[in-house]
């Protein structure tokens, strides 16, 4: 039997790619567009190479692609981009690595949450350029304990929204540096906080949930406005849960007093956006799972599912609508 060939978009940890290799002819792309690929120029990798499996981020797989003879699409990350209906009408099965790693996410949460509090970035910036007793003319009498003085959180209140395991790994992290933690999620019993009350109360308010139509745009101009004057906004889980114009006005006007972000719409931010030249905001590309643990165990996670499907198993981590037992 001819062993199946995969097309495998995103960089693969070398002993999941081994173990891939095992049960599939593999074809690695050696460079992926910093915009990602457009949906004719991934159609034609799949038709050129001949791929039935197809190892994606997620974001990437359109309904051109479901079209063409690929048996399997495997995500590594959430597949927000696949149409689940169509990929099962089609006899498309879309695996997914497990959930996303809970403590590693919490974790970059609270180092946004320290770098932004402490203004961490731009006193590193300021050491690194030998500006620390050379600041500008205005500033040159401000000694650095002043110029970048920030507040200190114990006793300060942290607002999670949504408590999923991200919330929950979170919650006693934030607790045990003495933060008093509430929380709203509708879904869950013990969140016992509105979204308006949250964020009347909270210093520091937290996205935790998944994108969703319901969620998209969660966070807008009247969010944003009812939020405690000077209290840090955080997010790492998804750019779209937010309006960006919202948010920097909010910054800005100072409504918002720092802000720390590990996702953007398409995962990408102009290096023109306003943004970029806010001092309070700090930025990260998506590193929340972006460890060395998380990866090999999301990879090799998911390079098992495929060889349960090739042996004719059930996959642990298949999206039901696409699998037929």
């Amino acid at each position: 039997m001819r062993r199946p060939r995969a097309l495998v978009l995103p960089t693969l940890p070398e002993r999941a790619l081994a173990r891939l290799g095992e049960i599939a002819e593999l074809t690695e792309v050696p460079a992926r567009p910093s915009l990602g690929f457009t949906d004719e120029q991934l159609a034609d990798l799949v038709i050129e190479t001949g791929a039935t499996v197809l190892i994606t981020d997620g974001d990437q797989v359109r309904t051109s692609v479901l079209g063409l003879h690929l048996d399997v699409v495997a995500s590594m990350g959430p597949p927000a981009s696949v149409d689940l209906r169509l990929a099962a009408e089609r006899g498309v099965t879309v695996l997914h690595a497990p959930e996303r790693d809970s403590e590693a996410v919490a974790e970059l949460t609270l180092a946004l949450l320290f770098a932004v509090s402490r203004n961490i970035v731009s006193a590193d910036r300021e050491v690194r350029r030998g500006r620390v007793y050379h600041a500008p003319v205005h500033q040159s009498r401000v000694p650095p304990a002043q110029r970048h003085r920030g507040r200190r959180l114990t006793g300060r209140t942290f607002g999670i929204v949504g408590l999923g395991r991200v919330g929950r790994a979170l919650r006693w992290r934030c607790e045990g540096l003495g933060m008093k933690v509430i929380v709203c999620d509708p879904f869950v019993a013990e969140a016992t906080h509105t979204l308006p009350g949250l964020l009347a109360e909270a210093d520091v308010v937290s996205l935790h949930v998944p994108l969703t139509e319901e969620t998209r745009g969660l966070f807008g101009y009247t969010e944003f406005g009812a939020m405690r004057p000077g209290s840090i906004y955080l997010n790492t889980s998804r750019g779209a849960l937010h309006d960006l114009r919202a948010l920097v006005d909010a910054l800005r006007e100072g409504q918002v007093g720092g802000a720390g972000l590990d996702h953007f719409e398409g995962e990408w931010l102009d290096r023109a956006h306003p943004l970029t030249r806010l001092p309070n905001v700090v930025l990260t590309p998506r590193l929340g799972e972006a460890t060395g643990e998380s990866r090999e165990e999301l990879a090799e996670t998911l390079v098992e599912d495929i060889a349960r499907l090739l042996r004719g198993e059930r996959p642990a981590h298949a999206y039901v609508p696409a699998w037929r037992a």
